[in-house]
């Protein structure tokens, strides 16, 4: 057996074919690491400073994010300030968050954990340090 019969016996077409994938890959791999050889050598040139700012803001331990104070000028928020309030006179100041939720629930007030993290997030309620919440006058 000779020739293109042999090739065909043995999968030669088969390993041409991978072959030819392999080298296609390469190349485009190449390719890409090629054009982004500028941003490596960037980097590598200010090594120093990329440290110096990375250990600065590991130690640091402070994050950027934005804080998201709600619109306690909403009709929805207000209505709902006033039920809660009017729930944390029945309980007595100051008051535990799960006893407020529990009465928010028996009452059958909408989305009782989103209103009280509201009210919370936007200095309404705040805690007294011994465990429970008062409002903020």
């Amino acid at each position: 057996m000779h020739g293109l019969q042999a090739i065909s016996a043995h999968n030669g077409w088969a390993i041409a074919a991978l072959g030819v994938s392999i080298v296609f890959t390469g190349l485009t791999l190449l390719s890409i690491l090629i054009s982004q050889l500028h941003k490596l050598l960037e980097a590598w040139k200010n090594r120093r400073e990329i440290f110096e700012r990375l250990k600065n803001a590991a130690g640091n331990g402070k994050t950027s994010a934005p804080v998201f104070r709600p619109d306690l000028r909403r009709p929805d928020i207000q209505k709902a300030l006033g039920d809660y309030r009017l729930l944390t006179e029945r309980i007595g100041e100051p008051f535990s968050l799960p006893r407020l939720l529990e009465f928010a629930l028996k009452t059958g007030l909408s989305r009782p954990h989103f209103m009280v993290n509201e009210f919370l997030k936007a200095g309404i309620m705040v805690p007294d340090g011994q465990g429970l919440f008062r409002w903020k006058d």
